[in-house]
């Protein structure tokens, strides 16, 4: 997508600060962390939401969730004491940017409820 700022950032038309990257997905620090390590995982093909995923997703989505997140916490330190993954999807949802992303918090004691 064109004017997608998450788009612009795979393609590196946008500096970041990478943490992770290969050839699906890029994962780069938060500009206005919330935590103490607070990074963003996407996919490099442009998918709106969690709401926007398809069947032919699924490999994808389990690379983020069973391969990116995990490498990233276990780098970062977080896997000991733990971490939070949070997809914001929609309006109520709190998205503000409408391209796929999951949120890596962690670095201090989550919350519950959150927002």
């Amino acid at each position: 997508m064109a004017d997608c700022i998450f788009c612009k950032i795979a393609q590196k038309e946008i500096p970041s600060t990478l943490v992770y990257e290969d050839e699906l997905v890029a994962a780069f620090k938060d500009l206005e962390p919330q935590a103490p390590f607070h990074a963003l995982v996407i996919p490099k093909k442009h998918v709106e939401s969690i709401a926007a995923l398809k069947a032919e997703d699924k490999e994808l989505t389990a690379h983020i969730l069973c391969d990116v997140i995990p490498q990233i916490a276990k780098e970062q330190g977080l896997t000991e004491k733990g971490f939070r993954v949070v997809a914001n999807t929609g309006e109520d949802g709190g998205q503000t940017v409408k391209h796929l992303h999951f949120h890596i918090l962690g670095g201090r004691s989550m919350q519950w409820p959150p927002g």
